[in-house]
């Protein structure tokens, strides 16, 4: 009995490690957010006079518009991932296309540095005049939302009762028919998932978007980065964007977290 005891408190003792880690970041940067530069010198300080300086000072910047700019991006991005995703998913998951080594070949991408990627997604951009749009952009994000979101839905797919797709078969089906009207359907929690995800890397990434997005396409990692000024990083103002940026993040991914470890461990259930 007492070693399940000492079991059960190292668990609650990692656990609330786990959470003070995440956690404690993100309450620094709340603070932060509403304390005065005297005060930001001073990280440790825990009480202290709230003010709204840096919260004005950012909602009176173009902040929204770098946000929009990022939502838009990261949209029209998971849109084109999904689709191409999840066909390609269905494919490997129900005909192991590729072989046994595609649901990782998928992946390769991702072991390449992005400063690999990015000058000739410049280059591209400059010959095809498309250079100071979001275009370039979207298209460097594709090249790693769209193998992480068909490696997420693998598992979904291997999921559904292969009894099912057979049944439509019989009843008439054609092979795409069965694939949206009958399989789609039972992935719909996966697929909403794996989106969430796909938005949540379009929306974190600075580095294309620092190369590809000139001044007037600014997106909201870039802004955020443009906080750190040749008179020293504003660390008020900075704070406030960061907020800004991660709460519909967090709040998203909340309400998705079962789906996102079924995927990301590959052991999708259906639902």
């Amino acid at each position: 009995m007492n070693r399940f005891k000492l079991i059960d408190a190292g668990r609650i003792l990692l656990l609330v490690v786990a959470v003070a880690a995440v956690a404690l970041p993100l309450l620094w940067v709340a603070l932060a957010s509403f304390k005065t530069p005297a005060d930001l010198n001073q990280p440790g300080i825990l009480w202290f006079t709230p003010t709204m300086a840096n919260w004005t000072e950012v909602l009176s910047s173009d902040i929204f518009a770098a946000v929009g700019r990022s939502v838009l991006v990261a949209t029209i991005t998971v849109a084109i991932a999904v689709v191409v995703g999840s066909m390609g998913a269905y494919s490997i998951a129900r005909f192991s296309t590729g072989g046994s080594l595609s649901r990782f070949g998928i992946l390769a991408a991702q072991v390449l540095p992005p400063a690999v990627l990015v000058f000739p997604f410049l280059s591209v951009a400059y010959m095809l005049r498309l250079n100071g749009t979001l275009v370039p952009i979207i298209f460097s994000h594709l090249s790693f939302v769209v193998p992480v979101v068909t490696w997420f839905l693998i598992g979904f797919f291997a999921a559904v009762p292969k009894e099912i797709e057979e049944q439509a078969r019989v009843d008439g089906f054609g092979r795409f028919d069965t694939f949206r009207l009958v399989v789609l359907p039972q992935v719909l929690p996966g697929i909403g998932a794996a989106a969430i995800f796909g938005f949540t890397l379009s929306w974190n990434d600075m580095f294309y978007g620092l190369i590809l997005s000139p001044s007037n396409s600014t997106i909201l990692p870039v802004a955020i980065a443009g906080f750190n000024t040749f008179r020293g990083v504003e660390l008020g103002p900075m704070s406030v964007a960061i907020l800004i940026a991660i709460i519909p993040v967090v709040i998203a991914s909340f309400f998705v977290q079962k789906r996102l470890v079924q995927g990301i461990s590959g052991g999708a259930v259906k639902g």
